[in-house]
């Protein structure tokens, strides 16, 4: 099996992630708690893109709205859609991310990091520069680690059978309760 038929084979398993991330951002009123680090809060913003079907049978739809008006891509998971892209607000401590999820390949999107003191400085010194980029790359990868933490909390879930069974009953009845 070569690798492009191996990420359609499984590309499954990133829609899950985001459908359960949506679920658990919900659970709490938007907020995570992520083990080593507390409670992080997550949002689902106003645009979201599910999937459905194969070759010519195959259906995009895009729900656009507030996030607590997100109905139409709720009745989209009851009709069997996969969530396949998600807006998402993401706060850790007093940093704010907006990024883009696309479940098929983890992919991050239009990633919006936070202000910070070095972003805002205006002088074009070389050590400016360098601390202001330097600064970003560790944003985005505070975002992408924090990210790769809730994928392996999702995988712990996933892989035990029992626990699974038990969140994907919990996962159904969010789905269902709008």
């Amino acid at each position: 099996m070569d690798l492009v038929d191996l990420i359609v084979e499984k590309r499954f398993l990133g829609q899950e992630f985001l459908t359960w991330l949506w679920y658990k951002s919900e659970e709490r009123g938007g907020t995570v708690s992520l083990s080593g680090t507390g409670d992080i809060q997550l949002i689902f913003e106003k645009h979201m893109l599910l999937e459905y079907g194969e070759g010519e049978a195959f259906e995009k739809i895009v729900c656009q709205g507030l996030q607590a008006e997100l109905n139409e891509a709720r009745t989209g998971l009851r009709m069997g859609k996969k969530l396949e892209q998600a807006r998402i607000h993401l706060i850790q401590g007093d940093y704010e991310w907006h990024m883009t999820l696309k479940a098929s390949m983890m992919e991050f999107r239009s990633v919006k990091p936070p202000k910070t003191m070095a972003s805002s400085e205006e002088s074009d010194e070389l050590e400016a520069v360098e601390g202001r980029l330097l600064d970003r790359i560790a944003l985005l990868e505070t975002a992408t680690a924090t990210v790769d933490r809730l994928f392996s909390m999702f995988l712990e879930v996933r892989m035990s059978k029992g626990e699974w069974q038990q969140e994907l009953t919990r996962i159904r009845n969010w789905i269902h309760k709008a």
